[in-house]
């Protein structure tokens, strides 16, 4: 009885170790190969002179729809705080500022979501989903009888309906962080989206633009910045909750 214990145990340890993990699956797809060979060696050396270590342990991307732009900030451990890797231009923009609400009105989403899909044969090279609706989004759009839509990615081919577009090159530099953390652990990497950078006068001011005699979009904004204001300071993400009318709440 104990030599079968022993041989059933030994099984299964074998089964456990021949696993494929995350980013062996994903480098059976061409081009998540191709993209691993031509870009896997820089990044590496590029995390390492930041004093970053590969494979990713923690990944948290930001998107600033007004100033066209999308951070990738990393760090080694739960206990450091995040350093800033690499800014990416977000090459094509739809809709304008505010949250989407409604499938078919072209905009960005506002708000904080995480990577919910890795898609290496996308329409669009190469693509990340975003868990929108998320369940702010749904709360509201159920309380107003909207149909929120769906299919929010971040993606390559520099075009857009209501994504996030960026280059072809950057996609595939970002497909490989993001695999590679997932790959490593981390199951939910953080994107959150807002409509300016809020230390930036000139963003700042569009928005008062455009928020003007809109009282729910200010509040909204208001929202957001406090937790753009709370990472800016602390380098680290706060725990946000949401209430029962699905406004954000941060908790810290």
């Amino acid at each position: 009885m104990k030599s079968f214990l022993l041989a059933a145990l030994v099984f299964m340890g074998l089964c456990a170790a021949a696993q494929p993990s995350f980013m062996d699956y994903q480098s059976n797809f061409p081009r998540v190969s191709g993209a691993m060979n031509r870009k896997a060696d820089t990044l590496k050396k590029q995390l390492a002179a930041a004093g970053l270590q590969w494979p990713v342990k923690q990944m948290y991307i930001r998107s600033f729809k007004y100033d066209s732009q999308l951070e990738v900030w990393m760090r080694n451990s739960r206990n450091e705080p995040f350093k800033l890797f690499k800014t990416y231009s977000v090459c094509a923009l739809a809709g304008t500022l505010g949250p989407k609400r409604m499938q078919g009105d072209y905009q960005v989403p506002e708000g904080f979501y995480y990577i919910n899909e890795f898609k290496p044969n996308s329409n669009y090279h190469m693509s990340l989903g975003l868990n929108y609706p998320n369940a702010s989004d749904k709360i509201i759009c159920t309380a107003n009888k909207f149909n929120p839509g769906g299919d929010i990615y971040i993606h390559g081919s520099c075009i857009t309906v209501g994504c996030i577009p960026i280059q072809d090159p950057q996609i595939e530099e970002l497909y490989i962080l993001a695999m590679s953390a997932k790959s490593n652990g981390q199951d939910f990497i953080p994107v959150h989206i807002y409509p300016v950078r809020f230390d930036n006068p000139k963003s700042m001011a569009y928005l008062e633009k455009t928020m003007k005699d809109q009282p729910d979009l200010e509040q909204f904004a208001d929202k957001l910045k406090e937790v753009y204001d709370y990472f800016e300071k602390e380098k680290k993400l706060p725990v946000i909750s949401i209430d029962a009318k699905g406004d954000y709440v941060l908790l810290k």
